[in-house]
């Protein structure tokens, strides 16, 4: 008996050591590269870099400004669109997961969920940019808000599915509507699961360069009209690394760090939603 213990102890030790290895290579080279990204920016950065826009090639100086409104406004319209779309079918799946439109949809958000980046440019550029003959903010919005719809659908599924039954069930004994009982007692008691999916979803899009080459395809100047072409973050990285011109790595390793930045801030934010408003059921 005590050999038999101390040969399941010995594999026990054996099994946490190798993951505590697996964990460090994992995460070591992905600190180091976070580490390095910042220390490269980080000399960018400055009051000049975030407001003003980018200078003529051979001068020195310039911003970045033109691309952080593009980035916010396509990021918005994005989730404008994603969210009340995302939550409802989520809502929908929840409440009805054996009929064949269940399944079918279900299939197709899986699938969505693993198509690349690029594909999705493109389609949407046969969609919107080809016909209408002309880049756009909003054609890249809606190729974005296509990717954020998974993790919101099934961050929504998921997190009303373990609402209890009886909550509902109460709120409907006392002649509340159905609908009124979906969005005002089981929505907001899986609001953080929720949130999460949309925080998610938003962190994940806003650092994809592929769709925006397609659809949003840049502007060196500032604008707001979201049926033109708009900078944002990914493209003035992508379009600035490959440059030759030393000034404009600089500003690449600058935006770099803002985009890495904005991404990091996102995850935590999930993070301190999920704890702030977690439901004990």
């Amino acid at each position: 008996m005590k050999e038999r213990l101390r040969y399941r102890n010995a594999r026990n030790l054996v099994f946490k050591f190798f993951v505590i290895v697996f964990t460090l290579i994992s995460v070591v080279p992905l600190v180091l590269l976070i580490l390095y990204i910042f220390k490269q920016g980080i000399s960018v950065i400055n009051w000049n870099f975030f407001t003003s826009l980018p200078k003529p090639v051979g001068e020195i100086g310039g911003g970045i400004f033109n691309a952080l409104v593009g980035s916010l406004l396509i990021i918005l319209v994005a989730t404008m669109m994603a969210v009340p779309f995302g939550v409802t079918t989520g809502m929908y799946f929840s409440e009805n997961s054996r009929n064949w439109v269940y399944k079918l949809a279900h299939l197709s958000v899986d699938v969505l969920q693993g198509i690349p980046s690029i594909v999705i440019g493109i389609i949407i550029y046969l969609w919107l940019v080809k016909p209408f003959g002309k880049f756009s903010a909003f054609s890249g919005s809606v190729a974005l808000s296509f990717m954020m719809l998974p993790s919101i659908i099934k961050s929504t599924e998921e997190t009303l599915k373990l609402v209890p039954h009886a909550l509902k069930e109460a709120s409907l004994s006392l002649g509340v509507p159905y609908y009124k009982t979906m969005l005002r007692v089981v929505m907001p008691a899986g609001i953080s699961g929720i949130l999460n999916g949309v925080i998610l979803g938003v962190a994940r899009v806003a650092g994809e360069t592929a769709p925006l080459l397609f659809t949003a395809f840049g502007n060196p100047f500032l604008s707001l009209n979201i049926f033109k072409p708009m900078a944002s973050l990914p493209l003035i990285i992508f379009n600035y690394a490959i440059s030759p011109y030393d000034e404009w790595h600089r500003l690449a390793w600058g935006a770099s760090f803002i985009l890495v930045s904005m991404v990091l801030i996102l995850n935590i934010l999930t993070k301190l939603t999920e704890k702030r408003w977690k439901v004990q059921f």
